[in-house]
């Protein structure tokens, strides 16, 4: 009665996948964009992972897969935020609407 099901794993990785996509979509602060990618790529690692609990349990793809992705994130999230400082060096600000020009 109390065991974590199938339904209750998608059901948190649906969730965290739209607040991501709200987040992106709404927000104009390059870090909130940045923390709702990163929302994004979790609930598809949820995602992965609860697959491959309950339809292969015996298999490990769904977990290298989420390492995979855990992987990339971090490396986008070093750039994304190299970029950001740069932005805000050059700017003095993190709002998407200045950010239009890159070149000065």
């Amino acid at each position: 009665m109390n065991e974590i099901g199938l339904t209750h794993l998608l059901v948190l990785s649906t969730s965290l996948f739209f607040i991501g996509v709200y987040g992106f979509l709404t927000r104009r602060n390059l870090i909130v964009m940045l923390m709702s990618v990163e929302l994004l790529l979790n609930s598809v690692n949820i995602n992965f992972l609860a697959f491959n609990k309950f339809l292969f349990p015996g298999k490990m793809e769904g977990v290298f897969f989420s390492i995979f992705i855990i992987t990339i994130a971090a490396a986008e999230a070093a750039v994304a935020i190299a970029i950001i400082i740069n932005l805000y060096r050059r700017h003095r600000s993190i709002d998407v609407e200045d950010a239009e020009v890159m070149k000065d």
